[in-house]
């Protein structure tokens, strides 16, 4: 079935005050760092990109997606831009497109990606009819990519300075080739950054367009505080008109992007509808899978007041409930834990205790029982401070990163492994 790119907004310009957009904010990682990008993505206030109010799993986009259509029957695209980067979270950003494929067969979707790890998933994204793909290239000179990427981490590894931006590089031009070999339009952003790559747009344009992409987009560096980059100037509107007319000579160019936050929704250039808004808070502090009876969260406590015990010492959970006031948790109970021992037999037993559970806080946890809890419908929070601030935030969708305990998030290492029976 060919998709109806007429009614992409943000691709055409005639279709912009009529239909609407919606991003699902489910790619909260990122695989580099720009010089220009401060992570703190958990903010109502900014229109930008990389910002978000809340996170959502795949199936809470899903229910979200029901819910903002009803309220807004004219969206017409669905896109993923993160807050992070969608292949950097490859897992939730297919399995996204995927239910949404499913559920709305007629759904324009597209994503937009720094290009890094885009190339992996290009054949299914193209099966699933995914018609618009955006890649991030602000340079196309290594020289010049080292100052703007801090660093690049590409398969396990960490690339610094040119050769991360040669490494990038590769594959978002590789990435390139591969979308039109698909058929798939691709749009090809470039950051204006005066005095670091200004006097290069050009040059990727010139290579965008040898590689057939379909239009270019040149955005005006967004100055953010607390970046390498934060006492850059903005680039002036002649500077940017300068470099639109010189890259129009080779790619058709986008005129009217808006540098939409990961979870804009609407018509572009107008502000996100409180109503929806209302349904992304309640879809974000709903189960993983919202169709599941998950009403609880349980907590790993040494004594009842902190989030200060090791998921593999735990020797029982206090299980939790929202409040009336959805505000102070309730202590419902407390549940035997499954004895040390096991491996796996012993993760798939805490989530047959903790099925009712939505998310399970803890100070820490291995790799291992983390992703048996997570396939079995729980959430896993690896947290540092109070068990009320941390069960209101699941009830909320309250962005909880300032409670991560980030050394602990993807391995159980030394730091974690309290008494050294943790992963047992």
């Amino acid at each position: 079935m060919k998709m109806p790119i007429e009614k992409h907004p943000c691709f055409n310009d005639a279709s912009r005050h009529t239909f609407g957009r919606l991003h699902l904010p489910v790619a909260p990682k990122c695989n580099i760092q720009c010089n220009y990008c401060n992570r703190k993505f958990d903010c109502m206030n900014e229109n930008r990109p990389g910002v978000t109010s809340k996170l959502l799993s795949p199936n809470q986009a899903l229910h979200y997606l029901h819910k903002a259509i009803e309220l807004s029957p004219n969206i017409s695209v669905v896109g993923i831009a993160g807050p992070g980067d969608p292949f950097a979270n490859p897992d939730e950003t297919m399995e996204t497109l995927r239910l949404v494929r499913a559920n709305y067969p007629e759904m324009l979707l597209c994503v937009a990606t720094n290009g890094l790890n885009l190339l992996p998933y290009i054949e299914e994204l193209a099966e699933l009819q995914v018609s618009h793909v955006t890649i991030t290239i602000n340079a196309v000179d290594p020289e010049i990519g080292a100052e703007i990427y801090a660093w690049v981490r590409h398969r396990k590894k960490m690339y610094r300075d040119t050769n991360a931006a040669a490494i990038l590089l590769e594959n978002q031009l590789e990435a390139l080739r591969k979308l039109k070999e698909k058929g798939v339009t691709a749009k090809v952003n470039c950051i204006i950054i005066p005095g670091v790559n200004d006097q290069h747009v050009v040059e990727v344009a010139k290579t965008a367009a040898g590689l057939g992409a379909d239009i270019f987009n040149c955005l005006p560096y967004y100055s953010t505080a607390e970046t390498v980059f934060e006492n850059i100037p903005e680039p002036h509107p002649e500077m940017v008109r300068a470099i639109q007319q010189e890259t129009g000579k080779y790619l058709p160019q986008m005129q009217h992007c808006a540098r939409c936050r990961a979870d804009a929704v609407g018509i572009i250039g107008q502000e996100n509808d409180d109503a929806i808004m209302q349904e992304l808070k309640r879809a974000a502090g709903m189960p993983r899978k919202p169709q599941q009876e998950r009403p609880y969260v349980a907590v790993a406590s040494m004594e009842g007041v902190l989030i200060n015990q090791h998921l593999g010492e735990a020797d029982r959970f206090l299980v939790y409930a929202q409040g009336e006031d959805g505000k102070s948790p309730v202590l419902v109970e407390s549940r035997q834990a499954p004895p040390a021992g096991g491996g796996t037999m012993r993760w798939e037993s805490v989530a047959s205790v903790l099925s009712d559970c939505r998310a399970l806080l803890v100070n820490g946890v291995g790799e291992s029982p983390r992703k048996v809890l997570v396939q079995s419908g729980l959430d896993v929070y690896t947290l540092d401070g109070m068990i009320e601030e941390g069960v209101i935030g699941i009830y909320t969708g309250k962005d909880m990163s300032r409670m991560s305990r980030i050394s602990q998030m993807h391995a159980c290492k030394t730091s974690c492994s309290g008494t050294g029976t943790g992963c047992g």
